[in-house]
């Protein structure tokens, strides 16, 4: 197997280095590219093509999270996984939000990394254990599960909440499904009103919490 190509943006260099070392070890991950702030990382990402950009939220001139939302918007899409001290939900449900493949924390042992990484890789959503019960704790009230008729979804709702989920956008739904853009946003708003949602982000929770997709 070819090894996964990783990219580094994190504004302390030791900690670029240590995690660098930790990464290619065992040789199936090779750190092929690092940015000292979020601005070097949109500088250089593209000519760079990492399979998975590791990504700091706090950070000097633009921070992880400015830097994901303009990745977001991008026609090339990079995995990106947040590794970060924060552990408040609130930094985990703006990811998620925005289109995240995965969150750990930094205090994590090394194999918890390598488990993400190859995860996110493989297109596969990773968020860490330890943040799972914290999650769904702020989603609880906000989360009305019914299981009458009317809020039962069909077969199409459920591919589209599945990739929904993966963070894909209306057009790139639609795409997947060889349907329109407006079809999938008829679709999206019939979702969040079976579900009692009202974003994206709750809607993943939703699907998480009740196994409509995996969760790593």
């Amino acid at each position: 197997m070819n090894s996964i190509k990783v990219m580094l943006c994190d504004d302390h260099r030791m900690i670029r280095e240590g995690i660098k070392q930790l990464l290619e070890l065992d040789g199936d991950i090779e750190v092929i590219a690092e940015a000292n702030d979020g601005e070097e990382c949109l500088s250089i990402i593209d000519q760079v093509k990492p399979d998975v950009l590791l990504l700091d939220i706090n950070m000097p001139k633009m921070n992880g999270l400015k830097v994901l939302e303009n990745l977001s918007s991008k026609k090339l899409k990079y995995r990106v996984l947040i590794l970060t001290i924060h552990n408040e939900i609130d930094y985990l449900i703006k990811s998620m939000d925005i289109g995240v493949d995965g969150y750990v924390l930094k205090d994590s042992d090394s194999s918890v990394l390598k488990k993400a990484i190859i995860s996110v890789f493989n297109g596969e959503k990773y968020i860490q254990s330890e943040l799972v019960p914290l999650l769904e704790e702020r989603m609880e009230q906000r989360i009305d599960v019914d299981s009458s008729e009317d809020k039962v979804l069909t077969r199409r709702e459920v591919e589209v909440l599945k990739l929904l989920t993966e963070g894909l956008f209306n057009k790139e739904i639609a795409y997947q499904l060889s349907i329109s853009e407006k079809t999938v946003k008829n679709h999206v708003s019939n979702i969040f009103k079976k579900i009692c949602v009202s974003d994206r982000t709750q809607a993943a929770v939703y699907a998480i919490k009740n196994n409509i997709v995996e969760l790593y």
